[in-house]
């Protein structure tokens, strides 16, 4: 795929780039190597000052930045602007916590009686290097939550980034410069997918992250598997959103419009199985319906707008072929189901309900990665649960009721990385964001994630000589 600047609403390339060459890549390898032996030693109060200054400078181009990130993948100008927004509040929480995150502990099992006055510490030290390996659709976010605890832990950060979005990228190695960060410390690479692999052996990275498909993550693993080294994965999901007769349905159908076509259907946390109790399917289904057909399908860039173009024609085809395979095998289209009259240029698509999936059809299965809602009839809890865990997938939910009993059943028994109730699946700095099954491992954000990258070491002090 080539490294370019490809407007969705239009499908006109707008720039492209040169990936570097062996020799540019060795350079930045050096370069990041370089970095990381003196600023691992840096304080916690420059580090946080340094990324307080990156804070700012984002503050302030907030405007810019949200109109790179929509010109390059669809997103509307009003969600671009609220990630931007979401990148500084992050990198202030890591600046203000990663110091409390990173202290020293005490192990509490030592025997102190025994101990003869011996003590031990667990102290938190970066590991290197990391690469990052982020996808196009929260081009900043999904870069800003890695690189904001990996710089407070004191590694250095190379970025490959979608190869649809090349001036995000470039604007976030840009943006850390202008921080104050010693070069070094956050680069970019423009590469291709076939220059991960050789990077990711070479010894002085560390480890990696990769937020992205499933091929790709196996790639990945499979790759740092063999040379041992860490890796965190996120891997998408198809997220349940469960409701139940106790809920309040103006809410939740609210709620659920929102959680399914936030970033025009593009999200791994997105609501993408409405599975919902039928004493009250068919009037969520009706007003869900009403609501999804009603949002205005247009420029991103018009503040109108609700649902964007998707990021690629690739993408929407991907997109239409699962809704096709499920029509053809008996699969009801409520609303939408093709692209939007009048739209002969971009990649959009229709916001979408489908119902009476079954098993045999793909979208059962399969995560659809734009404005579609699979909807499911369900005759209680019990099978509520077990629809919701029927796939391969794991990383967040939605339940709806106001019942004690249910939620606790639900938190017991969802597998899944978070459940959300009565609201939507959100990231925040403070809470662990991860999944299970094949939705990946390890977390991001929250002290959890800010301790992935690190060497928890053990550091031992025997007792004095008499």
């Amino acid at each position: 795929m080539p490294i370019a600047t490809v407007n969705p609403t239009t499908g006109e390339t707008l720039k492209a780039f040169d990936p570097l060459g062996a020799e540019e890549i060795e350079e930045r390898l050096e370069r990041a190597q370089a970095a990381f032996r003196d600023y691992r030693t840096t304080s916690f109060s420059r580090r946080s000052e340094l990324l307080r200054a990156a804070a700012d400078l984002l503050e302030q181009d907030q405007e810019d930045a949200a109109g790179t990130m929509t010109l390059e993948m669809g997103k509307t100008l009003g969600a671009a602007r609220a990630e931007a927004a979401k990148c500084v509040k992050a990198m202030r929480w890591y600046a203000a916590n990663a110091p409390e995150l990173l202290a020293d502990e005490q192990p509490a099992a030592l025997d102190v009686e025994d101990s003869g006055g011996a003590h031990a510490t667990v102290r938190y030290r970066p590991l290197g290097p990391v690469l990052a390996i982020m996808p196009w659709n929260f081009p900043l976010w999904q870069v800003v939550r890695f690189a904001a605890p990996a710089l407070m832990a004191g590694n250095v950060g190379l970025l490959k980034h979608a190869s649809i979005v090349p001036q995000t990228a470039l604007y976030l190695e840009d943006l850390f410069r202008r921080a104050g960060y010693p070069g070094g410390c956050f680069q970019t690479l423009l590469i291709g997918s076939d220059a991960v692999a050789d990077i990711l052996r070479d010894p002085r990275v560390a480890a990696a992250t990769l937020t992205g498909s499933e091929p790709a993550g196996r790639a990945v693993a499979s790759i740092a598997g063999d040379v041992i080294k860490k890796t965190v994965l996120e891997l998408g999901g198809s997220d349940p959103y469960l409701v139940m007769p106790s809920a309040d349905l103006d809410q939740a159908v609210r709620t659920g419009v929102k959680a399914r076509v936030q970033n025009n259907g593009q999200s791994c946390i997105a609501a993408k199985r409405f599975i919902v109790h039928t004493d009250v399917y068919d009037a969520f289904a009706h007003r869900f319906v009403q609501a999804m057909s009603a949002l205005t399908v247009g420029d991103p860039m018009d503040e109108d707008t609700d649902v964007g173009p998707l990021s690629s024609e690739q993408g929407r085809r991907s997109l239409e072929e699962l809704v096709d395979e499920a029509r053809g095998r008996g699969a009801t289209v409520l609303c939408g189901g093709d692209r939007p009259e009048g739209r002969t240029e971009g990649w959009f698509y229709a916001p979408t309900v489908l119902a009476d999936i079954t098993p045999e059809m793909r979208i059962y299965h399969e995560e659809a990665f734009g404005p579609v809602a699979a909807l499911y009839r369900v005759a209680d809890l019990d099978e509520a649960v077990r629809l919701a865990n029927d796939t391969p997938f794991g990383l967040s939910s939605n339940v709806w009721t106001r019942d004690a009993a249910e939620q606790e059943r639900c938190a017991r028994d969802l597998e899944a990385g978070g459940i959300y109730f009565n609201g939507m699946t959100a990231s925040h700095p403070g809470f662990p964001f991860g999944g299970v099954k094949r939705s990946g491992y390890g977390r991001e954000l929250s002290g959890h994630g800010i301790r992935e990258f690190c060497n928890v070491t053990t550091i031992w002090h025997g007792a004095p000589t008499p």
